[in-house]
């Protein structure tokens, strides 16, 4: 039979099914084939909230989306060109999310009597059949059954056959897109090559799969994506909390301070502890600890002792560390808060992304206790943003708070590796023995950047007091004095604001210096603004874009940039908190818009909102 080949730009797919269908597990290695062949993408991995929702359920419907284009993408897009729909909730969940005209690839057994009750849909209704998806190109198979069919001479239970039919689809896509198995069928051997039925089976319904779109009349068409025009070097797909592991990782090599990360399991922050477990070899101390609290404290105790200490969480662990944090910032010493946002308050959505803690980092800890903030805007931007997190804890003695959250933490992307040789030094300076006009020791006697030596425990001649009480200026001793309390707050404020003359200044994204209107971000509404804003450029209207990395203090230019535009807009996934900040320091009438449903900005919405502004103005 012919088939004709036809080479598209890009192509949008959601995987949809059931929480324990392996819906991750099919998009995540569509995924790593696709960064294999140098096409650029974005990911969005879609998890229940619920650990174990009832099967068959909307609850229940886990999703990953993939974007994959030949040209340089930065979001997961915004509508699906192919959904991948496992059962009958999975269709009514992501339904509205794929584009008119689009590919549904059906699972039929997914839509039997119970798993159609189960999605809700009244008695004797079956989308497949009753003519509602006329406006889709619909493609129906049954892989439960071909799966059993693959593995009919295989000694394992239903059960067991039936969890590889996500293998099913994956080979059926790799066949649409003219992809080479190789690399997934690798990933078996490295996974289950102890567990030869298991390797088998994924293997056998992954080709199984293939044959299938390979033999089939019904396909006379595969599609082609080119490779994407990017800077040469080595890639690699990362997600965000692999990024930011390894940029700790990377910072710890190049200070030459032990890494250690004391945290306790939160979504969506649990894998960077996971990840980070695996690099003894580098020197990394994991530990495991029993509450936030301690894992804090130890993390604490760690850097008092002359390591990289670490903690990683989210938003409700971030409430629980916050007096272990003022403890840190009076004793000022360097740490790394890592805080994985997700949405809230109280438990809130533990699956579901939100920039929901900017204001908790900016000021939710007891007395007047600041801290530094860094954020990453990316996937691959946690490691250079991590590792600059570091940088600043080290060198300017004092905790610092970093800003991701479960978009950017799950999401992927292709990462250029980085050459230690390019990495920045991170200097490292501890005091070892008196100075020339020291009779005896004085912890915080401060250098012209207000930081305080770093004096390690045991070293002769350098013991000194610690704890949380507040401290006599120079001496360290507690102090109840209320002229020095005023004082050390001040200090302690003064020090934080100093970082800003040792960071880059503000550089705009894209867009003219002056203009209409700018658009100020941070961390992950980085891929809608800056797409958003290069589609109203192309039109010919001035925008511009600029997006922070350092929140806390600002650039020291950031006010002279923004003060040059009639408008300024701050697109938030929460209620509006860096607008609040931003207001209180400039004196702006900014904008804001806010979105606060557990999912991204998309471009479109933001485009729309753009024009708007633009509209008024003109």
């Amino acid at each position: 039979m012919t088939r004709k080949e036809e080479v598209l730009q890009e192509v949008v797919i959601k995987f949809a099914g059931d929480s324990g269908d392996g819906m991750q597990l099919t998009g995540s290695q569509f995924t790593n084939n696709t960064a294999l062949l140098g096409i650029d993408l974005a990911t969005f991995p879609d998890f229940p909230a619920e650990i174990r929702a009832p099967q068959g359920t909307l609850p229940g419907v886990s999703g990953y989306q993939l974007r994959f284009s030949s040209d340089r993408i930065f979001t997961p897009g915004d509508e699906c060109d192919v959904l991948v729909a496992m059962n009958a909730a999975a269709l009514k969940t992501n339904l509205k999310a794929l584009k008119k005209g689009g590919k549904i690839i059906a699972n039929t057994d997914g839509f039997d009597t119970k798993n159609l009750r189960l999605a809700n849909y009244p008695d004797g209704i079956n989308p497949l059949e009753d003519g509602s998806l006329g406006n889709y190109e619909v493609t129906k198979i049954d892989v439960t059954r071909m799966t059993r069919e693959a593995l009919k001479d295989i000694a394992m239970g239903t059960k067991e056959k039936d969890r590889a039919k996500n293998m099913f689809v994956l080979g059926f896509l790799y066949w649409m897109y003219n992809r080479d198995m190789e690399s997934t069928i690798q990933f078996f051997k490295d996974k289950f090559g102890k567990k030869p039925d298991i390797l088998e089976s994924n293997i056998r319904v992954l080709q199984a799969g293939y044959n299938f779109g390979d033999t089939t009349e019904t396909f006379t068409t595969r599609f082609r994506v080119e490779k994407a025009k990017m800077e040469p070097g080595v890639y690699r797909s990362i997600m965000g909390n692999q990024a930011l592991a390894y940029g700790l990782i990377a910072a710890s090599q190049k200070s030459g301070l032990p890494l250690y990360l004391g945290s306790y399991p939160i979504t969506p922050a649990s894998d960077i502890l996971h990840e980070l477990s695996k690099y003894k070899v580098f020197g990394v101390k994991t530990f495991q600890a029993e509450d936030e609290i301690a894992a804090i404290t130890s993390a604490i105790g760690a850097s008092y002792g002359g390591s990289l200490g670490v903690t990683t969480t989210s938003g409700p662990g971030m409430a629980l560390k916050a007096e272990a944090m003022g403890l840190a910032v009076m004793m000022e010493i360097p740490l790394l808060i890592c805080d994985i946002q997700r949405g809230g308050p109280s438990t809130g959505l533990p699956t579901k992304t939100e920039q929901s803690d900017l204001l908790q980092a900016y000021y939710g800890r007891n007395g007047e206790c600041p801290m530094p903030i860094v954020s990453a805007s990316t996937p691959s931007d946690c490691f250079p943003a991590v590792y600059e997190a570091v940088r600043i804890a080290i060198q300017h003695m004092t905790p610092v708070i970093f800003l991701s959250d479960g978009y950017i933490a799950n999401g992927a992307e292709p990462w250029r590796f980085p050459k230690s040789d390019d990495l920045p030094p991170i200097e490292v300076k501890f005091k070892t023995d008196l100075g020339h006009h020291e009779n005896i020791f004085q912890p915080y006697l401060r250098d012209e950047k207000l930081v305080r030596p770093w004096a390690i425990p045991g070293t002769p001649g350098l013991e000194h007091r610690i704890g949380g009480l507040e401290k006599q200026n120079i001496t360290g001793n507690v102090s109840y004095e209320p002229e020095n309390h005023q004082l050390m707050v001040k200090i302690r404020q003064e020090k934080v604001d100093k970082i800003a003359d040792h960071i880059p200044e503000q550089k705009l994204d894209s867009g003219p210096d002056s203009g209409k209107l700018l658009v100020l971000g941070w961390g992950s509404t980085y891929g809608a603004i800056k797409s958003a804003v290069a589609e109203l450029q192309t039109e010919g209207h001035t925008v511009s874009h600029a997006h922070l990395r350092y929140i806390r203090p600002f650039p020291k230019n950031l006010g002279d940039i923004i003060k040059r535009f009639d408008q300024v807009l701050i697109p938030e996934i929460n209620n509006g908190q860096l607008i609040k900040i931003i207001r209180d320091l400039y004196f702006i009438d900014a904008k804001g818009y806010n979105k606060i449903m557990g999912v991204p900005i998309t471009k479109t919405e933001l485009v729309m909102k753009l024009r708007e502004i633009l509209g008024a103005i003109n």
